[in-house]
């Protein structure tokens, strides 16, 4: 959310429909990706939040899970994640993922993506929280962006892919699907920042891949646009929500008055850096037998413990120890960003604290990508694959943003020709909206959810705290569908609405969840259950049921 600087202008409304044959909402891994597989037969359109560079993937660090050694197996991958994921992950999407993984790394290499290799030329493998052996191929300390621009640079050249930044959707777009007794998605009505005109774009096919929710939370290591939209929306659409109580805790985010939203790379303590005590002293052994490996979700409530039981503000991640070079070679873009805030990380360590870091519950899909919804994929952040279970092992979730965008868009090219294009969409009306000069309501709203979610639905929760967040939660959506239902639309506006709804998923989530497993820790219920099951939310217009549609 931008700070305000003027009330929000009067919208003009676009009522030519822009129409492609694919519609992709988001542009990070995910959304490129499929892009770029379906663009070789089809038209598509992706739009992007803001930027093409402000979203998740260009600011991750670490890197992309994958079986690339000969000393490594897809077996023993696969037994990591089903371990990190507290039974809870599904087999199938995890024995999926990890059998497509060489050639996902294979086709990003193709499209020019620059690993880091060594001194003989084959690729620098690390290890990560979780893994068993070294598996993470990465660029540096900043494959993100690596990947980021290389799919952007062939996205860009692609004469059937048109990219359009600062566009916001608003809600999808439903019409009786002429093959079934169901309705089918066709489009999404959107916001056009530049100039603040309410469009509409239709396509045989719609692609949520916008990314997590993890700015629900006070403390993110995530850009600011990551605020839940496209579970929102597919939730309003009637779409089933997975397991959204397993928000994952980075448990290394830089702390400093001045930074915002940098985190430690997970790779740091794969190759070597210890988590201290103020005082200097080690204390990862006392909570896991692999210490500053131990996956994440212990590692972020150890350090989330120990701040709290010495009344500390924040734990130190130690490197110092290793050589300098080491370091400059291996973590250039961590050394750099900490010497601006005068820690230089090969003499000290370096403060951190545990931050809102990766969704891992989201829109049900199944390997193809497909929601409940006709014509409606989820990839990415976005989805419900089952691959993470109650805890993301590292670095998987860019390697299922390359499978999943690949088989979502072999789904959707097989069905292109069979598919008959949408009905003109209803223009969007705002006759009866008035201009706001009340928008502090917006930003008093998000400042509040973003605060009692962490203090009541964050690392460690309670029974009466999430009673507490729903009340809270419930009053709130009330204010902002009334909000909603007399003023213009504005971007600022949207992120609330959608906020505010992925934070109530994310509470009734906790609340169904009666023991602790992974990432949900309940002080009422330290157990974890002998019989695991996900958690799934089914809305009342339910998408996957049929419909009589009246003349």
């Amino acid at each position: 959310m931008s700070t305000p600087t003027s009330p929000t202008p009067s919208l003009k409304v676009q009522n030519t429909p822009h129409a492609c044959d694919v519609l992709v909402i988001g542009s990070g891994a995910a959304g490129l990706s499929l892009a770029l597989h379906i663009a070789k037969y089809a038209k598509v359109t992706v739009l992007s939040k803001g930027s093409l560079k402000e979203g998740s993937t260009w600011y991750a660090q670490g890197g992309i899970a994958a079986v690339l050694d000969d000393q490594d197996s897809t077996e023993s991958h696969v037994k990591d994640t089903l371990a990190a994921g507290a039974g809870l992950c599904h087999t199938d999407a995890v024995e999926f993922t990890v059998a497509r993984s060489k050639s996902a790394i294979k086709w990003l290499v193709e499209l020019g993506v620059d690993f880091t290799r060594s001194a003989e030329g084959e690729f620098h493998l690390t290890r990560e929280g979780g893994h068993s052996h070294r598996r993470i191929i990465h660029s540096a300390d900043a494959t993100g962006k690596a990947v980021h621009t290389g799919l952007i640079n062939n996205a860009i050249n692609h004469p059937n892919i048109t990219l359009q930044e600062n566009r916001v959707a608003l809600d999808l777009i439903q019409q009786p699907d002429p093959s079934s007794q169901k309705l089918r998605c066709v489009g999404a009505y959107v916001l056009n920042r530049d100039d603040d005109t309410m469009e509409c774009y239709t396509a045989k096919a719609v692609v949520l891949a916008s990314g997590g929710a993890s700015k629900v939370y006070l403390y993110s290591s995530n850009p600011d646009s990551a605020s839940g939209d496209g579970i929102a929306m597919a939730w309003r659409a009637g779409c089933r929500i997975g397991n959204m109580e397993f928000n994952q805790f980075h448990p290394t985010c830089l702390y400093h008055p001045k930074a915002k939203s940098f985190l430690m790379t997970e790779a740091l303590r794969g190759e070597g850096a210890i988590l201290k005590r103020p005082n200097g002293e080690r204390f990862m052994q006392d909570f896991h037998p692999m210490a500053e490996l131990a996956p994440r979700d212990v590692v972020a409530r150890a350090i989330d413990h120990e701040m709290k039981r010495l009344g500390a503000p924040c734990m130190y991640l130690d490197i110092s120890h290793r050589d300098p070079d080491f370091i400059q070679e291996h973590f250039p873009t961590v050394l750099a960003q900490c010497l601006k805030y005068g820690i230089d990380i090969t003499q000290e360590p370096i403060p951190v604290v545990p931050a809102a870091h990766y969704t891992c519950g989201g829109v049900v899909v199944n390997t193809r990508g497909q929601t409940d919804l006709n014509n409606l994929y989820a990839i990415g952040e976005t989805s419900f694959t089952g691959l993470h279970g109650a805890n993301r092992m590292a670095s998987n979730s860019l390697l299922e943003c390359i499978v999943y965008a690949q088989s979502a868009a072999e789904d959707i090219i097989a069905k292109l020709a069979t598919t008959t294009p949408a009905q003109p969409c209803k223009p969007w009306d705002e006759t009866q909206v008035t201009n706001s000069d009340e928008d502090v309501v917006i930003y008093h709203n998000w400042d509040e959810i973003r605060r009692f979610m962490w203090d009541y639905v964050g690392i460690v929760r309670t029974h009466k705290r999430l009673e507490r967040a729903l009340r809270r939660v419930e009053l709130l959506q009330t204010e902002i569908h009334e909000y909603y239902a007399h003023y213009k639309i504005s971007s600022d506006l949207i992120e609330l609405r959608n906020l505010a709804m992925v934070a109530e998923l994310i509470i009734r989530s906790a609340m169904e969840r009666k023991e602790s497993r992974g990432l949900h820790f309940s002080l009422d219920h330290p157990d974890q259950s002998d019989t695991p099951k996900d958690t799934l939310l089914v809305p009342r217009n339910f998408a996957d049921q049929k419909v009589f549609i009246t003349p």
